[in-house]
């Protein structure tokens, strides 16, 4: 009997699956063949089919997979224009570039992610090359406690007017991050180590990354980097030339 089901089930996923292929009319998920004989049927028909066209099971599962970026695509546009007072002016996120751009991009950003670092000389030389770039900072961290520590330091720094250059050397940092190799990155930039480690225990700045973990649940993000640019959600690293791609479409609209 179990077995009769689980091959019922094939059968099942495969017509909505081939059906449209073939040019016959989609099943929905709940389409049922209760006759015996015509499941034998069609169940020879598919496999025969198969057997003659195996790249039609390729090209339908592609033509799934597309569509379902294109629908995630737009949920992330969706989000990201419902939130754009949170990604684009929170008082509490820090700014660098052109303060008055004219087209602003979110990144979302963990210091122990190692694409995060990958990408970050293109998102500097991006600054260098287009003055008219905004570029907010989502502190995002999610790979462990030392991720937050790190988060938490560079956001106290902010007291101490340090963020930029404490954010590129904390990018910059060979070997995996410890809570003592971000006070001596501190101190290599220049910051008062014993007032930012007060600093970074103030409830206000867990407040901050709590609240970009929050905005990245709801913008559907499950890793970093992540850019938003314009209305454009890019999660993934990506190089300069992409940057600028992007960069370039937001200003055209």
């Amino acid at each position: 009997m179990r077995r009769f089901a689980s091959r019922t089930k094939v059968v099942g996923i495969l017509l909505i699956v081939l059906l449209p292929g073939l040019g016959l009319p989609a099943l929905s998920p709940a389409a049922d063949v209760q006759d015996p004989a015509a499941k034998g049927a069609i169940e020879e028909i598919i496999r025969d089919y198969i057997k003659a066209h195996p790249e039609v099971i390729e090209e339908s599962l592609q033509k799934l997979e597309a569509r379902r970026q294109a629908e995630a695509k737009q949920r992330g546009r969706e989000a990201v224009v419902a939130n754009q007072q949170e990604l684009l002016h929170d008082p509490e996120s820090p700014v660098h570039g052109n303060a008055s751009g004219d087209v602003t991009v979110v990144e979302f950003f963990d210091y122990r992610c190692r694409y995060c670092k990958a990408v970050a000389g293109s998102v500097a030389q991006l600054l260098k090359d287009d003055p008219k770039v905004r570029l907010v900072y989502k502190d995002f961290p999610i790979l462990g406690e030392v991720s937050v520590i790190a988060s938490k330091a560079a956001l106290a720094s902010r007291t101490q007017g340090k963020y930029p250059a404490f954010h590129e050397a904390l990018m910059a940092a060979k070997g995996d991050l410890t809570q003592a190799t971000v006070l001596e990155i501190a101190a290599g930039v220049g910051l008062d180590t014993a007032r930012l480690q007060a600093d970074m225990e103030t409830p206000a700045i867990m407040a901050v990354i709590e609240k970009n973990r929050a905005l990245g649940h709801t913008l559907g993000l499950t890793g970093t980097p992540a850019f938003v640019v314009g209305q454009e959600l890019a999660p993934g690293a990506m190089d300069l030339g992409e940057m600028k791609e992007l960069v370039a479409q937001a200003r055209a609209k």
